[in-house]
């Protein structure tokens, strides 16, 4: 009986082991396969990202120097300079010369008909582009620039915009093959996934699903930081080299004694003021966004009246809204209660909202500053609620919720060529959440835009205790 109890052990233990080897073998198996068709999918991944974003930063150099050959063109038309009509006619035939090259090698690289029908036309658009525009430099240096203006605006405007046009599409093809690439790994994984179902079952499928929606959620991500990072440098650069040419060409008048008498030396004066507060409220925003962004920023958190922080946002905004031609209508409720929080951040967040309501502000050119009081939302207590109110553009129901995030810009604002970064909400949101408080938009197209700052009010004793130990703050510790 015991040597019969040795026997079965001895089986039991051999079966055990050669299903322990078995189910090893199975995983290695399984896990090759897994492997393998993750490395397909990491390649196909890599390959698409590689393509697509090159494809991106391609089309948007060739953007960039179509609208650098425009820019210059039209430079030369708004000066009575020969000297600098000269410079800048050279200026915009090295940029064409760049946009032929681009379009050339666009050519070699198109495979699918719809891909080589586009550079076609693209080539042809442009050849017509630049037939026009050597007209106008032509005539331009021979000093005939009203016929030079005239034929610009018959010929070279509506060929320069079917160029654009077909830049745009170039664009969109580039977007597409990224989408099919993307379903592509897609598919792979769904591959793998299927074999790990059979093999090891739902714990195991439950893992790679996890590594395959990771996987996809990192390809999605990079191209679509790609995608940002190209817009926001484009837009920075343009936002830069359109006021540093406009000194540059104030500069060289000024040097050349192109400007005599006081009234021209106002002018210039006012001019380069104007152009150097742009550069600088740019500056000012990219450098904010950074500090915020690393929480590196210190805010000094006292008791603040309502007045206090109106008269100081409107201080800071009165040369823009005045030299744009707005009118700032003020109302504010009495006996509003005073709230704790950094003067500079919020006069900072008000600003970027009467800078957008200026931007966007229409034909109209209103804007409305509203303080009133109200329950907050979690009905914990009182907020005063302050408002800047335009008729302007409005916003689009599905841009909404996309506005606070960084370097977002309506494709419709993109569209109108209305510049901007893309950071102005987004830092006046994370400054409104960081005081304590939020912000949000009501919004209607062709209706105008409310942008509302929710500030909690203090409380006497409150305002008390932070008035006598009001320390610097840094984000960190809020």
């Amino acid at each position: 009986m015991q040597t019969l109890d040795r026997i079965l052990s001895a089986i039991l233990q051999q079966y055990a082991t050669l299903m322990l080897v078995l189910v090893f073998c199975g995983v290695a198996v399984v896990g090759l396969l897994v492997i393998r068709d993750l490395e397909s999918a990491n390649s196909s991944a890599e390959n698409m990202y590689r393509v697509s974003v090159q494809g991106l930063l391609q089309a948007g150099e060739l953007q960039y120097f179509a609208q650098e050959t425009r820019r210059a063109t039209l430079y030369a038309l708004t000066t009575n300079d020969s000297n600098l009509q000269v410079e800048y006619a050279d200026q915009t035939r090295d940029a064409d010369r760049k946009v032929t090259e681009g379009i050339a090698e666009y050519r070699q690289q198109a495979v699918l008909p719809e891909q080589l029908e586009l550079a076609n036309r693209l080539s042809r658009d442009w050849a017509e582009y630049l037939g026009i525009r050597d007209e106008v430099l032509a005539s331009i240096l021979e000093g005939s620039t009203k016929e030079a203006v005239s034929l610009d605006l018959s010929g070279g405007v509506p060929s320069f915009e079917r160029v654009k046009k077909d830049l745009n599409e170039v664009r969109r093809l580039y977007d597409e093959q990224a989408s099919q690439r993307l379903a592509n790994v897609v598919a792979t994984s769904r591959r793998s996934a299927l074999r790990l179902i059979g093999t090891l079952g739902f714990t195991f499928l439950v893992s790679i699903v996890a590594v395959w929606a990771i996987q996809r959620s990192r390809m999605i991500g990079a191209i679509q930081l790609a995608k940002l990072q190209m817009e926001f440098v484009a837009s920075v650069s343009h936002e830069l080299r359109t006021p540093l040419a406009v000194l540059n060409s104030a500069a060289d008048n000024i040097a050349d004694g192109l400007v005599t008498g006081k009234p021209e030396i106002q002018r210039y004066g006012t001019v380069i003021r104007t152009q150097s507060r742009q550069m600088s409220e740019l500056v000012d925003q990219i450098l904010l966004f950074a500090s915020v962004e690393d929480r590196s920023a210190r805010y000094f958190f006292e008791s603040l009246s309502v007045n206090q922080i109106l008269d100081a946002a409107q201080r800071s905004t009165q040369e823009l809204v005045e030299g744009s031609g707005f009118v700032l209508e003020q109302r504010v409720d009495a006996d509003l209660p005073p709230v704790v929080g950094d003067l500079s951040a919020l006069t900072q967040c008000l600003q970027n909202l009467i800078g957008n309501a200026v931007k966007y502000g229409g034909e109209r050119k209103w804007i409305g500053l509203h303080a009133s009081k109200g329950t907050s939302a979690n009905g914990a207590g009182f907020e005063v609620r302050i408002s800047v109110v335009d008729h302007g553009m409005g916003i689009d129901r599905s841009d909404l919720p996309h506005i606070f995030d960084p370097f977002y810009r309506s494709p419709r604002v993109v569209n109108m060529q209305i510049h901007g970064t893309g950071l102005g909400l987004s830092l006046a949101k994370r400054i409104a959440e960081t005081m304590g408080g939020a912000l949000t938009v009501v919004s209607e197209i062709s209706a105008g835009s409310s942008f509302t700052l929710h500030l909690p009010a203090a409380e006497r004793n409150e305002v008390d205790l932070r008035s006598a130990a009001a320390q610097p703050t840094s984000l960190s510790q809020q």
